[in-house]
């Protein structure tokens, strides 16, 4: 059974489990949330508020990453730092995954939103590169738990890509991780059986995926699902991101009606984020 954990953000994206909360990026407010299990929030970091996307990761260190326009930031002493400059490889960056070797992956495109987009990876040494291109509108980005797969999901393509990564961070051997031929994945997490959970916009849903494309498990939602993530004591509570979807044009809008609601599942989190 679904449950209501918070309500009144803006679009809550980037949902991650760290540290025993579940964090997000409030997509029209700038705020980074963490909240705790009886739905306390707490305002860690804020960006820009009209800075759409950003997004939320951490190094293996601990470190809290930020992407926002097109700079990687890191938390420190309670203010973000500049970590890589990315002008130039996008004009504007969706979503980010840290590998345990401390690769940044960060996906993103151009204000054409009909021009395909890459991924770009930001080794621990602070140099970014592009590592993959013609991605059809890039949003959520998982790796497996041997670090051996990049996952990321092409909203406009109904699918989920998958690479090869190797220890530099380059990508190969791209392929369709998974065909959903009624799917539009945004934001997407992965469990200790292989699967990945996907949520989606426009069928306002979450749903749970086995690689080449069987469906497992679906969570309907009343709005649009914009971000999941496996956490809890357990690992096994997945945590859902919605908001009413009006189109780009009202993503600034002082509107708030976003939601994080929880279900329990049998499968716990694994891999990253």
């Amino acid at each position: 059974m679904t449950k209501l954990l918070v309500d009144g953000l803006g679009y809550g994206e980037s949902a991650r489990w760290h540290d025993g909360r579940l964090w997000l990026a409030n997509w029209g407010t700038g705020e980074v949330l963490a909240i705790d299990a009886d739905g306390v929030r707490e305002v860690v970091v804020t960006v820009p508020k009209d800075t759409i996307p950003f997004s939320i990761d951490w190094t293996p260190g601990g470190t809290l990453l930020v992407i926002a326009g097109t700079t990687l930031f890191q938390h420190k002493d309670d203010n973000l730092v500049p970590y890589a400059d990315l002008r130039g490889l996008a004009d504007m960056f969706n979503e980010i995954v840290v590998d345990s070797r401390g690769n940044v992956f960060v996906n993103g495109g151009w204000f054409d939103f009909s021009q395909p987009g890459v991924v770009v990876v930001v080794t621990p040494d602070g140099q970014a590169r592009q590592v993959a291109d013609g991605i059809r509108f890039a949003n959520g980005m998982a790796i497996t738990p041997d670090d051996s797969t990049l996952i990321v999901a092409e909203s406009h393509a109904g699918q989920l890509a998958g690479f090869d990564i190797a220890v530099d961070g380059s990508l190969s051997s791209r392929r369709v991780w998974a065909d959903l031929p009624d799917g539009h994945p945004d934001g997407i997490c992965l469990d200790a059986e292989g699967a990945a959970w996907y949520a989606d916009v426009p069928a306002q849903r979450c749903v749970r995926v086995r690689e080449r494309g069987e469906v497992l498990e679906t969570v309907d939602l009343d709005r649009g699902a914009f971000s999941c993530m496996l956490g809890g004591p357990d690992g096994t509570t997945l945590y859902m991101l919605s908001a009413q979807w009006r189109g780009f044009e009202h993503m600034l809008s002082p509107e708030r009606t976003g939601l994080v609601s929880t279900v329990e599942v049998s499968v716990p989190h694994a891999g990253r984020p």
